[in-house]
């Protein structure tokens, strides 16, 4: 399954019109609930922004100063990664930049792995979803209006019926949202 998952204002901003995203930091009970849900994943298919910004958890070790930074750290270091890029000649860690179509990248990522990929990077995602590759989205909706900037989602051309799966809010009121496409994968 093909899952879209990022952090977003309340006006549906995953960044804000400067590019900051510094109100969508991680309370300790819900870096814990990303660390699970990366464990679950087999790939994760990201753009060149999110790349450089999660590059981090591959080069720095101060996020390995607490148990749960050391644990994400791990993980995302062995977490295969296609990153697609216009503008990069390499990249770092378990990472290889994208040779195909959105389309193919995704399939095979999907083929490499029984587990679930992450797509990440909202004009990528954007992409895969416009396709109906994008089986999942889940959103991590935080208590803050941005008014404009980094939509989660670029406009569609046709309406995209979704099933809300599952909600849950966390103590810092963080809200997450799990939607499945209507006929989507069970």
């Amino acid at each position: 399954m093909l899952i879209y998952s990022m952090s977003a204002s309340v006006d549906g901003f995953i960044a804000d019109r400067e590019g900051t995203f510094d109100w969508g930091v991680p309370s300790e009970e819900l870096f814990r609930f990303h660390l699970a849900r990366v464990r679950g994943l087999g790939g994760y298919l990201l753009g060149r922004r999110l790349y450089e910004t999660m590059l981090v958890w591959e080069t720095d070790p101060a996020p390995r100063d607490d148990e749960a930074g050391a644990a994400f750290a791990d993980l995302w270091r062995a977490l295969p990664k296609v990153v697609f890029s216009r503008t990069l000649d390499s990249v770092q860690g378990n990472a290889r930049l994208a040779e195909g179509s959105v389309a193919e990248e995704v399939a095979a990522a999907l083929g490499a792995t029984d587990k679930d990929v992450e797509i990440g990077g909202a004009g990528l995602a954007g992409q895969a979803f416009e396709l109906g590759l994008v089986d999942e989205l889940r959103m991590f909706r935080h208590p803050v209006v941005v008014g404009g900037g980094t939509p989660f989602l670029p406009p569609v051309t046709e309406d995209v019926p979704l099933d809300l799966i599952e909600t849950r809010t966390f103590g810092s009121r963080v809200v997450y949202e799990r939607y499945r496409r209507v006929g989507g994968v069970l």
